[in-house]
């Protein structure tokens, strides 16, 4: 019987330090690239990057409809950055061919924090604690909807977001060498109490 695992989508971007962080909490992980590496996943996080290029990848790779299957038929998940703006219901000022996930009731501006050169560390409130939060071409939440909590704020704005078994942040947790969040993460999808101990990063294919 196949290990149970959080998968990485590991199309662009942060992937590499996500499956890292997780590793290092005992959590079996896969990277995900094609539409059978979600079998078995349990949850997956959707790291920072390019959001309009990681649409296009998920269409490319055929990803795209059985990863929104699965997301709205409940499976948890973690979207940092990038992955914020393709959890989103609504993207302001993203590209006509992009395309949304749909799954967390936000809207969110792209960039909204400035480009890579104005990419800034500050510290956030947020629910597990004084958190250092490494925003990098970071979007804006420029709204939420009712069934959304905000967990973390960056003054009066908010930076961390769950919707059901949906978190998502506007930084890069995994950048900070702090693993609350991903831990946070775990329990609110119900899934701290399954990695065994010093579990690998599944590297390949289908590994798990």
């Amino acid at each position: 019987m196949s290990a149970r695992c959080v998968g990485v989508l590991a199309l662009q971007g942060a992937f590499s330090a996500h499956a890292e962080t997780l590793a290092g909490l005992g959590v079996s992980c896969r990277e995900v690239r094609t539409p059978k590496d979600l079998s078995g996943v349990e949850a997956i996080v959707i790291p920072g990057g390019e959001s309009s290029t990681m649409s296009q990848l998920l269409e490319s790779s055929g990803l795209l409809q059985p990863l929104s299957e699965r997301l709205h038929a409940g499976m948890p998940a973690l979207g940092t950055c990038a992955g914020m703006i393709l959890l989103a219901a609504e993207i302001v000022d993203g590209r006509d061919d992009q395309v949304s996930l749909s799954v967390l009731d936000i809207v969110v501006r792209r960039n909204a924090y400035g480009r890579q050169v104005d990419s800034f560390e500050a510290g956030i409130d947020t629910v597990v604690g004084p958190f250092r939060g490494v925003f990098i071409r970071a979007p804006r939440i420029v709204s939420t909807g009712p069934g959304v909590e905000v967990l973390g704020r960056l003054g009066d704005e908010p930076v961390l977001v769950r919707g059901g078994n949906v978190l998502a942040a506007s930084f890069h947790p995994e950048l900070s060498g702090d693993a609350r969040l991903h831990r946070l993460f775990l329990e609110s999808a119900g899934l701290e109490g399954f990695a065994g101990e010093e579990a690998p990063v599944a590297r390949l294919r289908g590994e798990s």
